[in-house]
């Protein structure tokens, strides 16, 4: 799975600190805790028809991942909206759109990644992007990596920061072998979430997702779990193993850039029948009923 080039994004002004320039200029400092050491958070928005789908949600996961990196300041849920509401604006996006919002600690004075070299920050990077849902919904394919995710002993995976080399490494192995995104497990060999999205499988109807051990707090997890509360759908919060995913009937993933897909093949074994499957169309299309029922207004919607 390869995302392709929107032309559409050509031209698209990011917002550096309040300052909204083209993406050929766009850039922060060699001294950004980004750039020095991932120091940094981050949260992934979609935008429906002017509005953004549980917004709220997002911003207070980005404040609390920042609150646990101790950041010395942290903009309000308010400065934020404004901010992103700027962005869309200046672009003139108000559907199918994807915000990727970094938070960083700021400037350093020097080189080096003690927190105490940090006197200016923090740095907010809104980044609007044209991009519709990115996933095949025909059905992924998956391998399973080497890599395997942190357990909260050696990092909380509750902190949704932007160093990204885990899930870089076992991107790396699926793309070698093929293959869209790589499962990865915990410590113990249950099953944590692919590099990118949370997963879901599905036997007998009765739908489960792993705890949230290795794997941060999903969004999208979270709605889906709550649909099928409200919708009578069986489900459950359990470690379960590769043997399951092999023998299940369906499988699914979650993630707010791609939304649900099905996942029919995990390696090299044919997932149910091969195709999504009955539960996770319905849930899809309850997904797609709630996004455009319950999101937050942000900018103006003007049907094309």
């Amino acid at each position: 799975m390869l995302q392709a080039f929107d032309e559409r994004n050509r031209d698209i002004l990011v917002n550096i600190n309040g300052e909204l320039v083209h993406r050929d200029r766009a850039g922060i400092s060699p001294f950004d805790s980004a750039v020095q050491g991932g120091d940094a958070v981050w949260e992934g928005l979609r935008v429906y028809r002017g509005t953004i789908f549980r917004l709220t949600e997002h911003l207070e996961r980005l404040r609390s991942s920042a609150k646990a990196l101790a950041f010395a300041e942290i903009p309000s849920n308010e400065s934020l909206r404004d901010e992103i509401r700027r962005t869309l604006e200046a672009n003139h996006m108000d559907d199918n759109v994807h915000v990727r919002l970094t938070l960083t600690r700021g400037v350093k004075i020097t080189s080096g990644m003690d927190p105490r070299l940090n006197r200016s920050g923090p740095t907010l990077i809104v980044l609007a992007e044209h991009k519709p849902p990115v996933y095949d919904r025909r059905g992924l394919t998956l391998i399973t990596s080497s890599v395997r995710r942190f357990p909260p002993d050696c990092l909380d995976p509750k902190i949704h920061h932007a160093n990204l080399i885990q899930s870089i490494l076992a991107k790396i192995e699926a793309n070698r072998a093929g293959v869209d995104d790589a499962l990865m497990l915990d410590k113990q060999g249950f099953v944590a979430e692919t590099n990118a999205t949370h997963l879901f499988i599905v036997e007998s109807g009765k739908v489960s997702t792993s705890r949230t051990v290795a794997c941060p707090e999903g969004i999208t997890r979270d709605c889906v779990l709550t649909l099928c509360a409200e919708h009578g759908i069986e489900h459950e919060v359990r470690d379960y193993s590769l043997t399951e995913v092999y023998r299940a009937d369906e499988m699914f993933c979650t993630g707010t850039m791609g939304e649900l897909a099905a996942v029919i093949e995990v390696d090299g074994r044919t997932i149910g029948d091969g195709a999504p499957g009955p539960v996770t169309q319905r849930l899809s299309d309850l997904y797609s009923r709630m996004t455009t029922t319950q999101g937050e207004r942000i900018v103006k919607f003007t049907e094309a």
